[in-house]
Protein backbone atom coordinates (compact mmCIF):
# COMPACT_ATOMS: atom_id res chain seq x y z
CA UNK A 1 0.00 0.00 0.00
CA UNK A 2 1.67 3.64 -0.76
CA UNK A 3 2.17 6.17 1.55
CA UNK A 4 1.78 10.13 -0.14
CA UNK A 5 3.41 12.92 0.85
CA UNK A 6 3.04 16.68 0.15
CA UNK A 7 6.29 18.51 1.84
CA UNK A 8 7.18 22.17 1.36
CA UNK A 9 7.79 25.34 2.63
CA UNK A 10 5.50 27.85 4.80
CA UNK A 11 2.86 29.41 1.77
CA UNK A 12 3.84 26.93 -0.54
CA UNK A 13 0.22 25.57 -1.29
CA UNK A 14 0.31 22.08 0.18
CA UNK A 15 -2.57 22.58 2.19
CA UNK A 16 -4.44 22.97 -1.51
CA UNK A 17 -3.01 20.45 -3.60
CA UNK A 18 -3.11 17.64 -0.48
CA UNK A 19 -7.04 18.35 -0.14
CA UNK A 20 -6.90 18.02 -3.87
CA UNK A 21 -5.43 14.99 -3.94
CA UNK A 22 -7.30 13.73 -1.30
CA UNK A 23 -11.08 14.61 -2.71
CA UNK A 24 -9.39 12.96 -5.91
CA UNK A 25 -8.40 9.57 -4.22
CA UNK A 26 -11.74 9.30 -2.39
CA UNK A 27 -13.91 9.91 -5.53
CA UNK A 28 -12.06 7.51 -7.27
CA UNK A 29 -12.91 5.05 -4.49
CA UNK A 30 -9.21 4.71 -2.80
CA UNK A 31 -9.95 6.12 1.00
CA UNK A 32 -6.85 8.10 1.94
CA UNK A 33 -6.29 10.56 5.00
CA UNK A 34 -3.82 13.74 5.84
CA UNK A 35 -1.40 12.99 8.38
CA UNK A 36 0.21 16.59 9.22
CA UNK A 37 3.63 16.36 10.23
CA UNK A 38 3.55 19.80 11.78
CA UNK A 39 5.27 21.07 15.18
CA UNK A 40 2.62 23.25 15.57
CA UNK A 41 -0.88 22.27 14.43
CA UNK A 42 -1.34 19.71 17.01
CA UNK A 43 -1.81 22.37 19.59
CA UNK A 44 -5.48 23.09 20.40
CA UNK A 45 -6.15 27.00 20.45
CA UNK A 46 -3.65 27.66 18.08
CA UNK A 47 -5.47 27.67 14.94
CA UNK A 48 -4.89 31.18 13.16
CA UNK A 49 -1.23 31.23 13.42
CA UNK A 50 -0.98 27.99 12.55
CA UNK A 51 -2.51 27.97 9.35
CA UNK A 52 -4.41 24.86 10.55
CA UNK A 53 -6.75 22.53 8.40
CA UNK A 54 -10.22 24.02 8.37
CA UNK A 55 -13.03 21.95 10.30
CA UNK A 56 -14.82 21.96 7.42
CA UNK A 57 -11.97 20.46 5.47
CA UNK A 58 -11.26 17.94 8.44
CA UNK A 59 -14.86 17.16 8.29
CA UNK A 60 -14.51 16.08 4.28
CA UNK A 61 -11.40 14.43 4.85
CA UNK A 62 -10.03 12.12 7.93
CA UNK A 63 -6.55 14.54 9.46
CA UNK A 64 -4.48 12.81 12.36
CA UNK A 65 -2.18 14.75 14.75
CA UNK A 66 -3.96 18.15 14.43
CA UNK A 67 -5.43 19.20 18.03
CA UNK A 68 -4.10 16.43 19.88
CA UNK A 69 -2.18 18.53 22.72
CA UNK A 70 -2.54 21.57 24.81
CA UNK A 71 -0.44 24.31 24.10
CA UNK A 72 1.68 24.05 27.40
CA UNK A 73 2.85 20.43 26.75
CA UNK A 74 5.91 19.93 24.95
CA UNK A 75 6.16 17.66 21.98
CA UNK A 76 9.45 16.40 21.33
CA UNK A 77 10.77 14.91 17.85
CA UNK A 78 10.95 11.75 19.47
CA UNK A 79 7.76 12.09 20.39
CA UNK A 80 6.09 13.70 17.35
CA UNK A 81 8.12 10.27 15.68
CA UNK A 82 5.93 8.05 17.39
CA UNK A 83 2.48 9.42 17.22
CA UNK A 84 3.06 10.04 13.20
CA UNK A 85 3.88 6.16 12.86
CA UNK A 86 1.39 5.29 15.06
CA UNK A 87 -1.60 7.25 12.84
CA UNK A 88 -0.20 6.01 9.70
CA UNK A 89 -0.28 2.18 10.84
CA UNK A 90 -3.53 3.08 11.76
CA UNK A 91 -5.12 4.21 8.42
CA UNK A 92 -3.23 1.32 6.79
CA UNK A 93 -4.72 -0.91 9.16
CA UNK A 94 -8.32 0.38 8.06
CA UNK A 95 -7.61 0.04 4.18
CA UNK A 96 -6.79 3.87 3.96
CA UNK A 97 -3.76 5.63 2.41
CA UNK A 98 -1.77 8.06 4.54
CA UNK A 99 -0.83 11.12 2.79
CA UNK A 100 1.64 12.99 4.79
CA UNK A 101 1.59 16.74 4.88
CA UNK A 102 3.96 18.90 6.17
CA UNK A 103 6.93 21.51 6.04
CA UNK A 104 8.95 20.99 8.57
CA UNK A 105 12.24 18.50 7.36
CA UNK A 106 13.17 17.32 10.85
CA UNK A 107 9.80 16.51 11.53
CA UNK A 108 9.54 14.66 8.11
CA UNK A 109 12.45 12.85 8.08
CA UNK A 110 12.08 11.57 11.87
CA UNK A 111 8.92 9.77 10.35
CA UNK A 112 9.90 8.32 6.94
CA UNK A 113 13.20 7.55 7.78
CA UNK A 114 14.54 5.16 10.26
CA UNK A 115 16.22 7.97 12.63
CA UNK A 116 16.88 7.19 16.23
CA UNK A 117 16.52 9.89 18.95
CA UNK A 118 18.37 9.48 22.80
CA UNK A 119 16.17 9.73 25.57
CA UNK A 120 16.48 12.97 27.53
CA UNK A 121 16.29 13.35 31.80
CA UNK A 122 16.02 17.17 33.04
CA UNK A 123 17.85 15.82 36.38
CA UNK A 124 20.97 14.00 34.54
CA UNK A 125 21.59 17.01 32.06
CA UNK A 126 21.25 19.42 34.67
CA UNK A 127 23.68 17.85 36.78
CA UNK A 128 26.07 17.76 33.75
CA UNK A 129 25.55 21.67 33.19
CA UNK A 130 26.09 22.12 36.26
CA UNK A 131 29.60 19.91 36.56
CA UNK A 132 30.87 20.91 33.19
CA UNK A 133 29.34 24.74 33.41
CA UNK A 134 32.80 26.37 33.92
CA UNK A 135 34.93 24.46 31.91
CA UNK A 136 33.60 23.71 28.23
CA UNK A 137 36.58 22.65 26.70
CA UNK A 138 37.16 20.03 29.24
CA UNK A 139 33.63 18.72 28.91
CA UNK A 140 34.52 18.53 24.87
CA UNK A 141 37.57 16.75 26.09
CA UNK A 142 35.67 14.12 28.51
CA UNK A 143 33.59 13.76 25.31
CA UNK A 144 36.56 12.76 22.88
CA UNK A 145 36.93 10.24 25.55
CA UNK A 146 33.72 8.32 25.62
CA UNK A 147 33.13 9.14 22.06
CA UNK A 148 35.56 10.38 19.67
CA UNK A 149 33.54 10.62 16.75
CA UNK A 150 30.68 12.12 18.43
CA UNK A 151 33.43 15.28 19.85
CA UNK A 152 34.87 15.75 16.46
CA UNK A 153 31.33 17.16 15.24
CA UNK A 154 30.81 19.54 17.76
CA UNK A 155 33.10 22.18 18.16
CA UNK A 156 34.89 22.41 21.77
CA UNK A 157 33.14 26.12 23.22
CA UNK A 158 29.55 24.30 22.16
CA UNK A 159 28.50 23.68 25.70
CA UNK A 160 24.95 22.63 24.72
CA UNK A 161 25.55 19.88 22.80
CA UNK A 162 28.42 18.43 24.35
CA UNK A 163 26.03 18.62 27.23
CA UNK A 164 23.56 16.89 24.90
CA UNK A 165 25.98 14.37 23.74
CA UNK A 166 27.47 13.13 28.00
CA UNK A 167 23.80 13.13 28.73
CA UNK A 168 22.71 10.37 25.77
CA UNK A 169 25.65 8.64 26.55
CA UNK A 170 24.64 8.29 30.39
CA UNK A 171 21.09 7.55 30.00
CA UNK A 172 21.62 4.78 27.49
CA UNK A 173 25.67 3.39 27.64
CA UNK A 174 25.65 4.05 23.59
CA UNK A 175 27.68 6.34 22.10
CA UNK A 176 26.07 9.75 20.86
CA UNK A 177 27.80 9.49 17.19
CA UNK A 178 25.22 5.97 16.85
CA UNK A 179 22.14 8.03 16.80
CA UNK A 180 23.88 9.86 13.83
CA UNK A 181 24.33 6.93 11.36
CA UNK A 182 21.36 7.67 9.52
CA UNK A 183 21.25 11.48 9.03
CA UNK A 184 23.68 10.78 5.87
CA UNK A 185 20.70 8.67 3.89
CA UNK A 186 17.86 8.54 2.62
CA UNK A 187 16.03 5.59 3.17
CA UNK A 188 13.13 5.65 3.95
CA UNK A 189 11.14 3.06 6.37
CA UNK A 190 8.20 2.75 4.11
CA UNK A 191 9.01 0.74 0.61
CA UNK A 192 6.65 2.77 -1.87
CA UNK A 193 7.07 6.36 -0.77
CA UNK A 194 5.81 8.97 -3.33
CA UNK A 195 6.33 12.46 -2.72
CA UNK A 196 5.11 15.82 -4.06
CA UNK A 197 7.64 18.49 -3.13
CA UNK A 198 6.39 22.11 -4.07
CA UNK A 199 9.12 24.92 -4.05
CA UNK A 200 7.12 28.18 -5.75
CA UNK A 201 9.43 30.74 -6.91
CA UNK A 202 10.92 33.13 -4.91
CA UNK A 203 9.04 36.36 -5.57
CA UNK A 204 5.82 34.27 -5.50
CA UNK A 205 6.85 32.21 -2.35
CA UNK A 206 7.58 35.79 -0.74
CA UNK A 207 4.39 37.68 -1.87
CA UNK A 208 2.08 34.41 -0.29
CA UNK A 209 3.72 34.98 3.25
CA UNK A 210 2.94 38.63 2.88
CA UNK A 211 -0.46 37.17 2.01
CA UNK A 212 -0.93 34.73 4.58
CA UNK A 213 0.76 37.24 7.66
CA UNK A 214 -2.39 39.69 6.53
CA UNK A 215 -4.67 37.09 6.94
CA UNK A 216 -3.84 36.12 10.22
CA UNK A 217 -3.65 39.47 11.34
CA UNK A 218 -7.05 40.02 10.26
CA UNK A 219 -8.52 36.60 11.00
CA UNK A 220 -7.83 37.20 14.75
CA UNK A 221 -4.04 36.65 15.43
CA UNK A 222 -4.57 39.04 18.25
CA UNK A 223 -7.30 37.59 20.43
CA UNK A 224 -5.99 34.29 19.51
CA UNK A 225 -2.53 34.90 21.23
CA UNK A 226 -5.01 36.72 23.82
CA UNK A 227 -6.81 33.74 24.88
CA UNK A 228 -3.44 32.00 24.91
CA UNK A 229 -2.01 34.24 27.60
CA UNK A 230 -5.09 33.59 29.84
CA UNK A 231 -4.42 29.84 29.64
CA UNK A 232 -3.79 28.36 32.94
CA UNK A 233 -0.41 27.44 32.13
CA UNK A 234 2.27 29.07 29.88
CA UNK A 235 3.28 27.60 26.47
CA UNK A 236 5.10 25.15 26.18
CA UNK A 237 8.98 25.59 24.95
CA UNK A 238 7.55 23.84 21.57
CA UNK A 239 4.68 25.96 21.15
CA UNK A 240 6.83 29.06 21.49
CA UNK A 241 8.11 28.45 18.54
CA UNK A 242 5.24 29.05 16.01
CA UNK A 243 5.49 32.09 14.00
CA UNK A 244 3.23 35.42 14.85
CA UNK A 245 2.06 34.52 18.68
CA UNK A 246 5.46 36.42 19.85
CA UNK A 247 5.18 39.11 17.70
CA UNK A 248 1.28 39.08 18.61
CA UNK A 249 2.33 39.34 22.27
CA UNK A 250 4.82 42.42 21.31
CA UNK A 251 1.47 43.89 19.45
CA UNK A 252 -0.53 43.21 22.58
CA UNK A 253 1.64 45.01 24.75
CA UNK A 254 1.91 48.15 22.53
CA UNK A 255 5.53 47.43 21.29
CA UNK A 256 4.29 47.03 17.94
CA UNK A 257 1.53 48.09 15.51
CA UNK A 258 -0.54 45.89 13.13
CA UNK A 259 1.04 47.70 10.37
CA UNK A 260 4.45 46.39 11.57
CA UNK A 261 2.88 43.61 12.97
CA UNK A 262 2.05 42.11 9.99
CA UNK A 263 5.62 42.97 7.88
CA UNK A 264 7.45 41.25 11.34
CA UNK A 265 5.58 37.90 10.77
CA UNK A 266 6.36 38.02 7.16
CA UNK A 267 9.38 38.93 7.42
CA UNK A 268 10.28 35.95 10.19
CA UNK A 269 8.23 33.57 7.83
CA UNK A 270 10.18 34.10 4.84
CA UNK A 271 13.83 32.95 6.49
CA UNK A 272 11.96 30.30 8.07
CA UNK A 273 10.83 29.26 4.60
CA UNK A 274 14.66 29.34 3.46
CA UNK A 275 15.29 27.39 6.15
CA UNK A 276 12.89 24.56 5.48
CA UNK A 277 13.74 24.74 2.00
CA UNK A 278 17.57 23.59 2.73
CA UNK A 279 16.10 20.39 4.52
CA UNK A 280 13.98 19.65 1.43
CA UNK A 281 16.58 20.56 -0.94
CA UNK A 282 19.22 18.26 0.63
CA UNK A 283 16.89 15.31 0.58
CA UNK A 284 16.94 13.62 -3.12
CA UNK A 285 13.58 12.57 -2.81
CA UNK A 286 12.19 15.91 -3.17
CA UNK A 287 12.47 16.89 -6.91
CA UNK A 288 10.01 20.12 -7.11
CA UNK A 289 7.24 19.31 -9.06
CA UNK A 290 4.26 21.89 -10.49
CA UNK A 291 1.22 21.68 -8.19
CA UNK A 292 -0.62 20.12 -11.28
CA UNK A 293 1.35 17.58 -11.83
CA UNK A 294 1.79 16.45 -7.94
CA UNK A 295 -1.94 16.13 -7.88
CA UNK A 296 -1.76 13.99 -11.17
CA UNK A 297 1.26 12.33 -9.44
CA UNK A 298 -0.48 11.40 -6.38
CA UNK A 299 -4.46 10.90 -7.42
CA UNK A 300 -2.88 8.48 -9.95
CA UNK A 301 -0.68 5.98 -7.53
CA UNK A 302 -2.70 2.97 -6.93
CA UNK A 303 -2.25 0.22 -4.30
CA UNK A 304 -1.00 -2.24 -6.62
CA UNK A 305 2.37 0.04 -7.42
CA UNK A 306 5.74 -1.52 -7.39
CA UNK A 307 8.68 0.14 -5.58
CA UNK A 308 9.76 1.49 -8.93
CA UNK A 309 7.35 3.68 -9.28
CA UNK A 310 8.73 5.86 -6.52
CA UNK A 311 10.38 8.89 -7.29
CA UNK A 312 14.15 9.17 -6.76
Amino acid sequence: MPILAVVGPTASGKSEVAMTVARGRIAAGQPTEIVAVDAFTVYRGMDVGTAKPSRHDRDEVPHHLVDILDPWEELSVAGFQARARAAIDDVQDRGATPLLVGGSGLYWRAVVDELRFPPTDPTVRDELRQRWADDPAAAHRHLATLDPDAAARIEPNNLRRTIRALEAIELTGERFSRYDDAWERYDSRYPVLTVAYLEPPNDELRDRIAVRAARMVEGGLLEEAAALRALPHPLSHTAQQAIGYAEAFEALDGRLDLTELVDLIARRTWRFARRQRRWFRADPRCEPIDPEDAIARLVGVSEGMGGHDRPS
